[in-house]
């Protein structure tokens, strides 16, 4: 990896940002919903990730966030109707109804909120669990804070990629990820090793958001990258090791 001279990493904003985990064990083992970015990206490209992104300025919360970056880039609305029951995409009408409303969100046609009311929905924003807390370091051109947060998959809907930002998708344990990501055939970026190792250590969706509550506020983690005189990669270090707090924080 090579560092980018075309932009002066002082200049770079730091913008929130809200990442949501899918988890679900009705099938058997725990898996998590991951997507892969297009190559095309500007950010992340190529890589396995989860739903998320930046939070827009009528999002109002992190939370809010991550439910309209889940419902544009997966498909998948969390929100309860009037008698507090999840929303089911349980007939072809639903179904098109609402993928009318994903496009147009993701377009910036219509706003989420907007959407809910229209429907008599309430966004589940009390369902989300914040797990992880991690900025992109120093030096990169595209820099985040983002809130990690996970949740039971909602039954009577089908994640799937939109063909846009994201080209591929697939339900996964965490273990498999893992093993996949080592071997080099999925390519991910630290947050989603950290949190998929998160994840690794529970066998049902319960158990994983139940020690997501219990972690309280996640601590903030900012990697902080050693590069060579001729801009090449030479160490990603992380809180704890060695040499992490000689380099300034910026």
């Amino acid at each position: 990896m090579s560092r980018q001279q075309d932009f002066d990493p002082a200049q770079v904003a730091i913008r929130p940002a809200a990442t949501v985990m899918l988890v679900r064990d009705h099938l058997g083992p725990l898996e998590v919903f991951m997507m892969k970015r297009t190559t095309k990206a500007a950010f992340a490209s190529g890589m396995y990730v989860f739903p998320g992104g930046a939070v827009d300025e009528g999002d109002g919360s992190y939370e809010m966030t991550a439910i309209r970056e889940c419902f544009e880039e997966a498909g998948v609305l969390l929100a309860r109707d009037g008698d507090g029951r999840t929303v089911r995409f349980d007939s072809d009408p639903m179904k098109e109804r609402f993928e009318v409303h994903r496009r147009a969100v993701h377009a910036g046609e219509r706003s989420m909120t907007s959407v809910l009311a229209d429907e008599g929905l309430t966004a589940q924003l009390d369902e989300l669990a914040w797990v992880g807390h991690w900025v992109t370091p120093f030096g990169e051109n595209r820099r985040f804070d983002t809130r990690f947060f996970v949740v039971d998959m909602p039954d009577e809907q089908d994640p799937l990629h939109d063909d846009i930002e994201t080209v591929d998708s697939t339900w996964v344990r965490p273990a498999d990820a893992l093993e996949r990501a080592r071997a080099g055939e999925l390519m991910m970026m630290p947050p989603t090793v950290a949190m998929l190792t998160f994840l690794d250590q529970h066998t049902s969706a319960d158990s994983a958001l139940a020690a997501a509550r219990a972690v309280g506020t996640p601590p903030r983690v900012l990697p902080k990258v050693v590069w060579s005189d001729d801009g090449q990669l030479r160490a990603l270090l992380m809180p704890g090791d060695p040499g992490y707090d000689d380099i300034p924080t910026r």
